[in-house]
């Protein structure tokens, strides 16, 4: 029983820390909480974190065919800047015109839990984060291949993200409330976010540092 508190601590922890660095999810689910409402900004982050925790499963069990689907990766890593890139022009839009206050790009009908789903199923760093940690947790005999390990530590990956989160969607609309910030200052700010954020991926992209990079290079060690 104690080691598996401690794979689920492990999980929870590595996947908090790992949600706090500003990303595409997390910004978005924050844009959304501030643009919307809190509840929205929640079922975005439960979409998001549903993926996540998929591939953490996935990868636990199907490591050798992930490691051949670079093809597949490198496409989904080129749909992540387009649609960070996308999410970037969406907010210069709405901070634009007068009457926009929402990013066009989220200005639509889709759930936002699923919205959440589609944005995480195309984003690949995840992927090999998540088998480089699950790597040294096996080193270290922490997380052991049997069910109930790996079930309890994906639990933890998926409270962790979602406590991660909530700060970006609860601290993200308190600063927005009690500074009185207008929407369209918010989005200038949030489209300067995802801009840094695309040339980020495109530098790693360029430098063969991105996901694909990533994944050989923990595979290999």
């Amino acid at each position: 029983m104690k080691a598996l508190f401690r794979v689920f601590i492990w999980g929870l922890i590595v996947s908090f820390l790992g949600s706090l660095p500003l990303g595409t999810l997390n910004v978005a689910a924050m844009q959304i909480s501030i643009q919307e409402n809190v509840l929205h900004g929640i079922y975005f982050s439960l979409g998001s974190l549903v993926v996540e925790m998929i591939y953490v499963r996935f990868s636990l069990i199907g490591i050798d065919w992930i490691r051949k689907q670079k093809k597949l990766l490198r496409w989904m890593e080129w749909i992540t800047v387009g649609i960070i890139l996308a999410l970037a022009i969406g907010s210069f839009i709405a901070a634009m015109t007068p009457h926009q206050q929402k990013n066009v790009m989220l200005d639509n009908n889709i759930h936002r839990f699923l919205l959440g789903l589609m944005l995480s199923a195309v984003n690949p760093v995840q992927i090999p984060f998540w088998f480089g940690w699950s790597t040294v947790l096996f080193t270290k005999n922490i997380l052991k291949p049997q069910p109930s390990f790996y079930n309890l530590y994906i639990v933890g990956i998926g409270i962790g993200t979602f406590l991660g989160n909530l700060i970006f969607i609860f601290g993200g609309r308190a600063v927005a409330d009690k500074l009185n910030i207008n929407q369209n200052l918010i989005n200038w700010v949030i489209g300067g976010i995802f801009t840094i954020t695309a040339i980020i991926f495109l530098i790693r992209i360029f430098m063969k540092k991105d996901a694909v990079r990533k994944f050989d290079e923990v595979a290999e060690s």
